[in-house]
């Protein structure tokens, strides 16, 4: 119930909304209101997956209004600027009335628009704005491609422009935006009032922000407090965080002793006493072979869609047919959520750090890599992309440390058949690896080959023809014609001489969603590795625990050769019980995963303990393990040292 406008309640907010800065306080409803609609709509959305409990929702919507008003106090500032310079009589024209109706339709137009990108970045990730919509910024040519062509964009900005135009004739009357128009306020009053608004404003946003979000136990309902933009900006500024300044630390000592202890193993042994220089002389017994190695990257291949891990819907019988004839890795992680994160671990085969991928930051050149020691052996060693691999660096990165490149911008046109948004289709991309490969072996060169697959990705469009299911019909349509795409390419490459004397490892680059109630679901970070190799590797099944950075020592242990290792992956084939583990991480929750147990470390010092059965995917909270907890820091904080080292410690070559 509304106060009578006769109260003085009434009174004290018609003064407020009649000030020529009530049009701050106009402002701020607008933003706060939509805000709140936004949230709405998400938790519907997500109405399965949180806890809906009455307090647990009282303390989201709380602190997301908190969030809300501070992103309206942000916005508040240049418009106090401009309601205290603008002069009486432009203020009080006619046609200004005409630049405010245009102004808050914008900013409806914006929030609008906002919200339904959040809806749609919500469905695609289960998650508010974070470091991959900062990263989609940047790289627009295939993101405003892929959201043209997974999305009927015209008809949803003309329906947010509708909607927009609406919201602005009810909110004209509803608001009295007309009373505000007719203020007449001195320029002295117009400074203090204003002074004041905007302390008060800066204030709020400083003291609130993201630092004021409570802890939530359900991932869901913590994303549900967050305000987008705020998100936005925090992924923004959080794209390189210092271990040393957010987490949990050991002295540097402690750390790297810790580490090599946790490095060592039979075939190792360290090549100096100093604490901080972890190469290690490998010894593998036999004949050192020259096989070729061609490694498959899969473009968000989750475990869960293959059959022969459970997979129900029938999508990958070509796969299925080739983890038969080779070696199938059943307990095996991505270690982050994007391909960077992939590419960093396969190789590089170190954890993942805080904030940005390796492969994404600025002088990463010459590092030491499994393509550097296939190249120290004189292998051809070339990096293939569907895409054009400006994007997220990957050229740079890849060129940098000793891979040629052949992406879509160094082919012919006549080489591409069909291509979407993100790169050409898979099969095409497989006919590049094929032409490399016949050049490299008829030259008797023996080669590695890092290949990046695209088309499993949105809008998920192939070749019609190649499968039973329609291009353009969403995610299962995607993989089946992935599977196709790779039994092709194994058909035709069974055909050439090289054939059988290459090893194929198969694996993702991470799975196709990583959101869950935790912040590290690890049941969702489960991907496929598959070695094929008829007659080199004997089939079998493989269910050591193990992660994206123990592929690299495993390809190198198959090939029996001696080499010196800065890796902290291991041999998964040599594993001991006792160094099962694997890493799975987001931009800034880092985990280390044992048998039944997880430890994640989290900025803040908010380090968390979980108890993890793997058959039915529950995390249950438990006390922390101090001996786990002291080697997920020492893992953590060499890596993110190590980087820092660039060429004087175990990542430099």
């Amino acid at each position: 119930m509304q106060p009578a406008p006769h109260t003085p309640r009434f009174q004290v907010l018609r003064r407020i909304l009649d000030h020529r800065l009530g049009g701050v306080v106009r402002l701020g409803g607008l933003v706060v209101g939509l805000a709140l609609a936004t949230r709405i709509g998400l938790l519907v959305t997500s109405w399965r997956a949180v806890d809906a409990r009455p307090g647990v929702l009282i303390a989201v919507f709380a602190a997301g209004f908190l969030q809300d008003v501070a992103l309206a106090a942000c916005l508040a500032l240049p418009a106090i600027a401009y309601l205290v310079l603008v002069p009486q009589r432009v203020f009080a024209h006619r046609l200004h009335r005409v630049v405010v109706g245009v102004f808050f339709l914008a900013v409806l137009y914006a929030l609008c628009f906002l919200g339904v990108a959040e809806w749609f970045f919500w469905n695609e990730f289960e998650t508010r704005f974070n470091f991959i919509a900062v990263d989609y910024l940047i790289y627009t040519r295939e993101v405003l491609g892929n959201i043209w062509e997974s999305y009927p964009i015209p008809s949803l900005l003309a329906a947010i422009g509708f909607g927009a135009a609406g919201l602005l004739l009810a909110f004209w009357r509803k608001a009295d935006v007309d009373a505000f128009l007719r203020s007449r306020t001195p320029l002295r009053a117009r400074l203090a009032v204003g002074a004041a608004t905007a302390l008060a404003c800066a204030g709020f946003a400083w003291a609130i922000g993201e630092r004021a979000l409570p802890e939530f136990s359900n991932r869901f309902d913590a994303e549900l407090a967050r305000n987008g933009v705020l998100s936005f900006a925090t992924a923004f500024q959080a794209n390189r965080l210092d271990f040393a300044d957010f987490y949990s630390t050991l002295p540097d000592t402690d750390a790297f002793q810790t580490l090599r202890e946790l490095l060592r193993s039979d075939d190792a042994r360290f090549v100096s006493d100093d604490p901080r220089d972890l190469r290690r002389e490998i010894h593998h017994p036999g004949e050192a072979l020259r096989y070729n190695v061609i490694q498959i990257t899969v473009e968000s291949l989750s475990s869960l869609y293959l059959g022969v891990l459970g997979g129900k819907q029938g999508l990958t019988p070509q796969l299925d047919a080739i983890a038969h004839a080779g070696l199938l890795f059943t307990n095996f992680h991505a270690t982050g959520t994007r391909t960077v994160r992939g590419m960093e671990s396969l190789t590089l085969s170190v954890p993942p750090t805080p904030g940005q991928s390796i492969v994404k930051r600025p002088h990463n050149e010459n590092l030491f890599t499994l393509g550097s020691v296939f190249r120290g052996r004189g292998y051809d060693t070339v990096f293939f992309y569907g895409g054009y691999g400006y994007f997220d660096n990957m050229n740079a990165f890849f060129s940098g440390n000793g891979y040629r490149v052949v992406d879509r911008g160094a082919v012919a046109a006549d080489a591409i058949h069909f291509a979407n948004a993100w790169g050409a289709a898979d099969e095409d991309l497989y006919q590049w690896v094929l032409q490399e490969a016949d050049r490299a072996d008829a030259a008797g060169q023996p080669f590695h080959h890092f290949v990046m697959t695209t088309s499993n990705h949105r809008p998920f469009t192939f070749p019609d023809g190649r499968i039973d299911l329609p291009s353009h019909s969403g995610r299962a349509g995607a993989v089946k014609y992935t599977d196709w795409a790779i039994g092709h390419f194994l058909e035709e490459a069974r055909h050439r001489p090289w054939f059988d004397h290459t090893i194929f490892a198969i694996v993702a680059d991470h799975c196709s969603s990583s959101a869950g109630r935790t912040d590290l679901p690890v049941a969702r970070y489960e991907i496929p590795l598959i070695l094929y190799a008829p007659g080199l590797i004997a089939p079998g099944v493989v269910d050591r625990l193990s992660s994206q950075i123990d592929l690299a020592p495993t390809l190198l242990g198959l090939l029996h050769w001696n080499y010196e290792s800065r890796f902290f992956g291991k041999d998964v084939l040599a594993m001991r019980p006792a160094d099962e583990r694997a890493f799975v991480s987001t931009y800034e929750a880092l985990g280390l995963l044992k048998p039944g147990q997880l430890v994640v470390l989290r900025p803040k010092h908010r380090d968390a303990a979980f108890r993890y059965d793997r058959v039915s995917g529950e995390q249950t909270p438990t006390s922390m393990d101090a001996r786990l907890r002291r080697e997920a820091i020492a893992y953590y904080q060499s890596a993110d040292a190590i980087d820092g080292l660039r060429g004087e410690a175990a990542v430099a070559r």
